[in-house]
């Protein structure tokens, strides 16, 4: 039963995510206090999903470096770079605005990738590595990141964000991997589809909770708010696109392409929405606040891109042999 309801939210995703960031708007003043549960929510998702790792696999992810070094450019030199010139061509002259979509560009690749990576069977342990060592090295590189663009000096508080992201991240999946390794495997099988279908319904109650967070901003509506959100849609749909572009061009196999494109096109939005309000005018907060609107519409939208491509590809190859 759990298996056939795994299913069909699988197959509703597309929609889920959407209502969920829509509901978290409209109820805004309903969730704010919620937010203690998101933590807790993550570090659910994030065991559920490494039950279907090991530590072999995650040594193997390692030692094989290419698509982690892809990733990471793709995260922290090819968007911020692109979100940057775009923003000085579209906006010439608003620094505010620029300074935001480079920002938003700027910040740790999404933890909620790795639950769109497991949806759609992709590679667990390059997702686990690439989470890790990208919000690890965030408190250095966001700074810079920005810096080195705009010229402005952020200041980020390192030991609430890493003992944040050990307990959602590397507490409950080092847990996940140590049950599958001492089952040898059996955790996998029993447990994984299981837990699956609540991991679903949880990115939707944290999508829901998040999106409380930028109704503030959309409580008056103009034309140039209407126009950055047309940029922060833009920047993050080609970030998908470039990502799954770029593993194909480096012949990764499917499970690698699966992650390198969540991994690539997400972004931790929650962390630098907080990052930009604290640390910038509100102007600046704006196309970073936005950005949460359009994440896991795109996360759903670009999941059924690459599942449909390789499906094709898959009976394509099948005639072939035929």
């Amino acid at each position: 039963m759990l298996q056939q309801f795994n299913a069909q939210l699988e197959k509703r995703m597309p929609i889920i995510t959407p209502v969920s960031v829509i509901l978290g708007v409209l109820f805004a003043h309903s969730l704010h206090s919620f937010a203690f549960l998101v933590p807790w929510l993550f570090a659910f998702m994030t065991f559920a999903g490494s039950l279907s790792s090991n530590f072999r696999s995650f040594k193997e992810a390692v030692l094989h470096p290419l698509p982690i070094f892809l990733t990471l450019a793709i995260l922290h030199i090819f968007m911020p770079l692109g979100a940057w010139a775009f923003g000085h061509l579209a906006f010439h002259g608003d620094l505010y605005t620029i300074t935001g979509l480079t920002l938003a560009m700027a910040i740790p690749t999404g933890i909620t990738s790795f639950i769109w990576v497991s949806i759609y069977k992709g590679n667990i342990p390059l997702t686990l590595s690439v989470i890790l060592i990208d919000t690890f090295l965030s408190p250095f590189i966001v700074p810079y990141t920005v810096s080195f663009f705009i010229g402005a000096k952020v200041e980020m508080n390192t030991m609430d964000i890493m003992s944040g992201l050990i307990g959602m991240i590397v507490i409950p999946s080092l847990i996940g991997m140590l049950a599958n390794q001492i089952s040898k495997g059996k955790a996998k099988e029993v447990l994984a589809p299981r837990l699956a279908p609540f991991s679903k319904i949880f990115l939707g109650i944290v999508v829901l909770i998040n999106s409380s967070v930028i109704a503030p901003y959309l409580r008056h509506i103009d034309w140039k708010l209407v126009e950055i959100a047309a940029a922060v849609f833009l920047i993050a749909f080609s970030g998908y696109y470039l990502s799954f572009i770029i593993g194909r061009i480096f012949k990764q196999k499917k499970d690698t392409v699966v992650a390198i494109t969540f991994l690539g096109g997400m972004r931790n939005i929650s962390a630098g929405a907080v990052v930009a309000v604290s640390y910038f005018p509100a102007k600046a907060a704006v196309p970073v606040v936005i950005g949460m609107l359009f994440q896991q519409i795109l996360a759903s939208t670009y999941g059924h891109i690459v599942d449909h491509y390789y499906r094709k590809q898959a009976k394509a190859s099948e005639k072939r042999v035929s």
